[in-house]
Formats: C-alpha cells, sequence, structure tokens
C-alpha cells in the first residue's frame, strides 16, 4: 500500500546516511591558534536572554575574527553583548557593530547578513546564529569537514537541544526532511534538486558569495538558507552539508509559541506559495504516522507502518545524538501537534521577532 511505500522509502534513504551523512567530531581540539582567514559572523535581534549562553562559545570555537551586528534590538541585546565582550581573551578578536535601517525590499536577516560580510575582508564567512552552541575548538571540525568536501559553500545542521512538548515532537522534523529524503552522495552530482542548508550555521568561500550575489540574491526570502543553497547549486558551486553533533548545537524554539511561529512562517515559501500542497502534505502525513497505529487494532496488515514510524524516528535520534528515546514512543502524535503551524503557515502574513512578512 502506498503508506507502506513512503515510510519504507524513507526509512531506507535514512539507513543510507547512517553511514553516508558526516557529522562534525564530538570533542573538536581547543585550538590554540586561530583560523585567521575565517570571521564567524552573527547577526543580534533581541537575543539578551540567548547570547549570554552562545558568546562564550563563539569566541572559544578558534576563528580569526567574531563580528556581531546588532539589528535594531530593544531588549539591550548590545548592552549584554559589550559588557562580555569586556571580558573576552585578549587574544580574540571581536566586534560589535550597530546594522543600519532595513532597506524596503529586503528580509531582516538577509540585510543583517549583507551587512555583516560587508564588515569583514575575511576568506571564509560563518554566518552563525545567535543561539547556536559552540564547543571549543569547532571552527577546526568546521573548516576541516569544508575543506574535506571541497565545499565552496557549507552548511551545518546543529543538533537540536529540546525543552517542551511542542519542540520534541516537531523541531527533530527539521532534520528527518534532510536525513530521509537528500541522500548525500547528491551533493557530489549535477542534481540541482538536492540543495538545502541551515541558516544557523551557514559558510562561504568569499569568491563562492561573490558569485552567488550574496544574501542580496535572495534578499525578500522568508527561508533564506535554502533559497540560496538553489542558486548555489544552480551556479554549479560545491555545497557541503554536515550535522552539527556535539560541536554545534542549537534550541532554536523554546516554547510552543516560538515553534508554531518559527516553523508556520516557513511552510508556504517551501510550498512554492501552494497552500493546498501543505494541506495535503499534512493530510498524508496524518494517514501515515497518526492512523495506522489505530488502525492497526485488529487489522494486521496496518501493523507494519507504525513500527516503520518508529524505526524512523529512532533511527533519526541515533544519527542525531538526540537520544530523545520518550519522543521516539510519541511519533504518531507529531502531525497532531503540527495542526497549529499549518493554521500559521496558511496565513498570508507572518510574523517574526517583530517584523511581519508577506508569504
Amino acid at each position: 500500500m502506498p503508506v507502506l511505500a513512503f515510510l519504507s522509502v524513507k526509512l531506507a534513504v535514512l539507513v543510507a546516511n547512517l553511514w553516508w551523512f558526516p557529522t562534525l567530531p564530538g570533542h573538536p581540539p581547543a585550538s590554540r591558534s586561530n583560523h585567521r582567514d575565517a570571521a564567524l559572523l552573527v547577526p543580534l535581534r533581541d537575543e539578551a536572554e540567548r547570547i549570554p549562553l552562545a558568546l562564550p562559545g563563539m569566541l572559544a570555537a578558534g576563528f580569526g575574527e567574531v563580528v556581531l551586528l546588532d539589528d535594531g534590538s530593544t531588549d539591550g541585546t548590545a548592552a549584554v553583548v559589550r559588557r562580555m565582550l569586556r571580558s573576552a581573551p585578549p587574544d580574540t578578536r571581536t566586534r560589535l557593530i550597530t546594522g543600519r535601517p532595513r532597506p524596503p525590499g529586503w528580509a531582516g536577516k538577509t540585510w543583517a547578513c549583507t551587512q555583516l560580510a560587508q564588515a569583514s575582508d575575511a576568506g571564509t564567512l560563518v554566518f552563525c546564529d545567535a543561539d547556536v552552541l559552540l564547543a571549543p575548538g569547532a571552527a577546526h571540525s568546521f573548516l576541516g569537514e569544508m575543506e574535506r568536501q571541497e565545499a565552496r559553500v557549507f552548511s551545518v545542521f546543529p543538533r537540536h537541544r529540546t525543552g517542551t512538548w511542542s519542540e520534541r515532537l516537531l523541531a527533530p522534523l527539521i532534520v528527518d526532511v534532510l536525513l530521509c529524503w537528500l541522500p548525500f552522495g547528491l551533493l557530489r552530482m549535477p542534481v540541482r534538486s538536492a540543495a538545502t542548508a541551515h541558516g544557523a550555521l551557514f559558510a562561504f568561500r568569499r569568491d563562492a558569495y561573490v558569485a552567488v550575489g550574496g544574501f542580496g540574491a535572495v534578499r525578500a526570502a522568508v527561508v533564506e538558507d535554502v533559497a540560496l543553497a538553489r542558486a548555489v547549486r544552480a551556479r554549479g558551486l560545491r555545497l557541503g552539508l554536515a550535522l552539527g553533533g556535539a560541536t554545534a548545537q542549537v534550541r532554536m524554539y523554546r516554547n510552543r509559541r516560538e515553534v508554531v511561529a518559527g516553523l508556520g512562517r516557513g511552510l508556504l515559501p517551501m510550498a512554492g506559495g501552494r497552500r493546498w500542497l501543505v494541506l495535503a502534505a499534512w493530510c498524508w502525513h496524518v494517514l501515515a504516522y497518526t492512523a495506522p497505529p489505530l488502525l492497526g487494532i485488529g487489522r494486521p496488515r496496518w501493523r507494519l507502518a507504525p513500527a516503520l514510524g518508529l524505526a524512523e524516528r529512532a533511527l533519526l535520534e541515533l544519527k542525531t545524538g538526540g537520544r530523545d528515546w520518550v519522543a521516539v514512543l510519541a511519533v504518531a502524535a507529531s502531525p497532531i501537534a503540527a495542526i497549529p503551524v499549518i493554521g500559521q503557515g496558511l496565513r498570508r502574513r507572518q510574523v517574526w521577532r517583530g517584523r511581519s512578512y508577506a508569504t
């Protein structure tokens, strides 16, 4: 039946990626010397609560310089960063700059990242979200894997740290789509559709950044990371990907409201603006993951589907290092938990970090 075929294909790709898809080393060496030609570029907008957790790791990661940009924060982010930088290691080149007003037609993050790229003359530009937790020496692992893959553009999917049930049920779906639908080997083939990225940790060699047009090429995009990855592949540039493991971790959302707003804003752009496709995909996932455990009662042919769903989520936790085995048992509830996300995603305007975007 179609449900079993769907789950079997996903599981087969995931099993291949268990060996195929690289993960940054769990214990990168603490670098005594910085990678002088690589800059860590961090956009900040109302990050006063998150940046104190992340900034020490960024400073100890081993990048040649760390440049932070305050993008119109109203919660005292700039003051928090300045206070922390006063106690930064003396051999770390760090700067906090103030962002300029956003021009019409630009999304907030694309404009902030464009300014960060202009503020550094480094040969490798590593854009990093303010909630990413980097291990000491992370630059060595990150840049080493980028070099190993001979990538001109490189993105890492950080390990998700979760707290609330909304996060535990829904945040792992980001990596699920990656590992269950993108066989890693396609990145070495001329398959333009094999293009994705995670905006939390996204790096460019300077020449590749210029060739693709930088963030200005996708200035209005709400899901700018995937849009840029597609532009990279269309240009024939080598795109590299990896999982963050213990070297790069993130807690993207901290409550149900943030999960709904954060995941919902990307649904329509990823579906090409087709609302019917968003609804159809959700209905299909209800049929594939939620219905089988109920229909399997007294119907033996439906019992294999729940087993495949559980295996998929368990292997995903194993590969990413999440190890949330309790959430594995609740995989059938994920489509139901996604109902508010679907409702949010179907709206014509999305609000994120205090800014409104049309979708």
